[in-house]
Parts: structure tokens; sequence; C-alpha cells
């Protein structure tokens, strides 16, 4: 053990867990439950995947909770869920945490590099990452590099490094399953035929709260009128992206390299009530969509028990209730991330890890009133247009050009 770890007292019940006969999603035959590491277990998806847990009749079990400045949500979930570890990647708010805290059988870890360290342990089955941000890529390349099969949350690992992560997936015989509702509505509608019959994938977005507004009301938007969304609820970064369709970008660059496909097969379309989550168009037309009520519980227990399901605590679809399912085309004048987004998946190399860097900065500064709502994807626009193009980056040149995209637009907002 490292000087960074710390443990409330013997664990009662510590000894490693016996392998289990079930399968991936763990019922039949099963002897235990398949022990889960969260990462950023604070965060609305972090709060869901516990529920989840919570609700699989055994299924499963929060092996390790990681959360990074949040210490009071974290010890409350260690004391409901009892976790073999739980992680501070925050050294300073790791500190505050005093005697006596930790429930018993929970070992107190801190920093990044531990999290990454106890991701591959080998009692880990599968890993949640919803850490938001880059911050996420370290913990998740990890797990991915040693085999673990992934539920994956944190999108900016597949912008930044799409290419890197999938083939060191395939190198290890590890799985990346899709935690966003888009991506998990098209892993599951691209099981419908196969790969060479696919024409089209679309990507459904809300819109956010603004998708109806003009440019010069755009002009005034307020953190708080941005946070404002009208279907989802969702920590603040994620709801900044999805009022400026910055998430749609993202999500666009992830699914290139998710499934495999090439950005003209890519699309984007605005549906305000959120109930279809995706679409896959085939060859002869048909259209394959699923659909649900905006609740992230679904996909996450979709990516924890694949290829399995079971009842869960997702919310139904009410089919006693009327239902309108609209569907227009984004606006890209209003909403340029998209194109930007389309743009990043085609040209590939390091756009996509300037874009989420670039994005991440001016998303801060525009939460702390720095700047306007509109120029959020005009610096964005500006970082990736400017940077020094790596065409096959390394991991290295990927995290080299992260930092000088973080500079340079930190620079330009002075």
């Amino acid at each position: 053990m490292m000087a960074s770890d710390r443990t409330a007292a013997p664990a009662s019940s510590g000894s490693a867990p016996v392998a289990s006969s079930a399968g991936v999603g763990g019922s039949v035959g099963q002897t235990r439950p398949q022990q889960v590491a969260v990462l950023g277990s604070t965060g609305s998806i972090g709060c869901s995947t516990l529920e989840v847990i919570a609700a699989s009749a055994g299924r499963f079990a929060a092996w390790l909770l990681c959360g990074h400045r949040s210490v009071g949500p974290l010890l409350e979930q260690a004391r409901i869920h009892r976790p073999r570890w739980l992680v501070v990647t925050d050294a300073a708010a790791a500190a505050t945490i005093g005697a006596g805290a930790l429930p018993a059988g929970t070992k107190l870890a801190v920093g990044p590099d531990r999290l990454a360290d106890l991701v591959t342990a080998p009692e880990v089955d599968r890993v949640v990452s919803a850490i938001v941000g880059a911050a996420g890529l370290q913990s998740t390349w990890a797990a991915v590099a040693a085999g673990k099969t992934v539920a994956l949350a944190n999108k900016e690992t597949l912008v930044m490094a799409g290419p890197l992560v999938m083939q060191r997936a395939a190198q290890t015989g590890g799985s990346i399953l899709p935690v966003d509702s888009e991506h998990s509505a098209i892993h599951q509608a691209l099981r419908s035929g196969q790969r060479q019959e696919v024409q089209r994938v679309v990507l459904t977005a809300s819109g956010g709260p603004f998708r109806t507004w003009s440019q010069d009301r755009l002009a005034t938007v307020t953190p708080a009128e941005a946070l404002n969304h009208p279907t989802w609820s969702m920590g603040p970064k994620i709801t900044i992206d999805s009022a400026t369709m910055m998430n749609k970008a993202l999500e666009l660059i992830e699914a290139r390299w998710l499934f495999d496909l090439p950005a003209e097969q890519l699309d984007v379309v605005v549906h305000p009530q959120s109930i279809v989550h995706s679409l896959v168009e085939y060859v002869d037309g048909s259209v394959i969509a699923q659909l649900g009520p905006p609740d992230m519980k679904l996909p996450i227990q979709y990516a924890l028990a694949y290829p399995e399901r079971y009842a869960g605590p997702a919310r139904r679809f009410d089919f006693g209730a009327t239902h309108q399912l609209e569907f227009e085309p984004p606006d890209l004048e209003r909403f340029p991330a998209v194109r930007l987004g389309h743009e990043a998946a085609a040209r590939g190399g390091t756009s996509g890890a300037v874009l989420n860097a670039a994005n991440e900065e001016v998303v801060q500064a525009f939460l702390a009133g720095r700047l306007p709502f509109p120029q959020i994807a005009r610096l964005c626009e500006r970082a990736v247009t400017e940077h020094p193009f790596e065409p096959e980056p390394t991991l290295e040149d990927i995290l080299r050009l992260d930092a000088w995209a973080r500079k340079e637009v930190r620079t330009w907002m002075c």
C-alpha cells in the first residue's frame, strides 16, 4: 500500500471475491456480484449508476467510488454502498477526511495516478467512466489497457484519442460500451442489421433551451438561462454543451471512432422531446430507433448488463398518454458547433482533442461570466483552425496539444 492510501479498519469481507460463472450481466449461476468501479460517482451519471447498482438485486456491487472534491457526498455514498476503495483525486480535498470518516472495510486512495492503478485490479469487472472532461482520459486508458469492460460516459476519451483507445481495446481484449443515451441507442439499433447495410447513423439533439432564439437574443444569454435545460438533468458543463450544441459535436466525433464509421455517414437531427435517442437508417430505407423517457439509468443499466436485459429502475414510456415527436434539422448558423463536430470527425488527428480542450476552457469562462455565449463556438473554431495539426498523433501529442489549446484560449480571453 502506498503512503497515499488509508483504511478505516481491517475489512470484515476484504478477501478477493471468488470468480463468477455468470455471463457478463451476472444472473444465472452467479456466485458473486459483478464488481464495478464508478469513476465520477458524485456526478449525475455516477449517482444514477449507484441507483442502478442498488436496484440490481445483487447483480452488481460498487467496488470503487471516485470523486474529485465533493468529499461530503462521496463519504455518504461510501457509507451506503461500502466500497472496497474510495478515491479522491484532489489531494487537498482528501486531506479534509478525518479519522473514522470511512466505513469499516473501505480504504482511501488519493490522486489520479492511484485511481489509474486501482481500475486495473483483478477484482474489477466493469469500469463506469463518468469523470467529466479530459480529466477522465488517464483512468479510462488504464482500464482499457488492462482489458477491462468500460461503460463509457466520458465521451472526451474518444473525442481526444479515439483511434488509439479503440486500437488498444482490440489489443488487450477490452471492450467499450456507450453510456451516452445517443450512442447507447445507436449500439442497440445497429443490432438490427449487418454493418454493410447501414446507410447512415443519426444522432438526436434536444436543441437545448435556445433552439428558437434569434442571433440577437443568443448574444444576451446568461449562465442561469443556459443551465435551464428543458428535458435533461445534467451537470453544468454538459448542460452548457447542450445549450451550444457542442455536445453534438463531441458525440459525432465519439460515434466516428466508437462505431468505426466515416464522418459522411453521421448526421444530427433536432428532436425537442428527447424521446427518440438516436436512429440508424439502413440501405433499404428502414429506420430503427431506440425510444424511452429521458432517464440516464436506462443506458447505464444497458452498458453494465450487456448483453443481458433485466427489469430496472429507469422510467417507462407511457403509451397511455398522447405524445408528439418532432424532428427538424439543426440551424448551423445559430449553432455552428455541429459543423465543427462534422469537420473534426472527418479530419481526425488532433482536431477532436483541441476542440474539446478549447471548449472546456471557454465553458468555464462563460459560467464565470467572463465570456459571451456566442464566443464559445467562435473561440473553439479558432483553436481548431490555428493549432499545429497532427494527423496520426501519439498519446503524448494529444496531451501536448490539449495543453496548447487551453493556454492559447486563456490568452485570447484576457
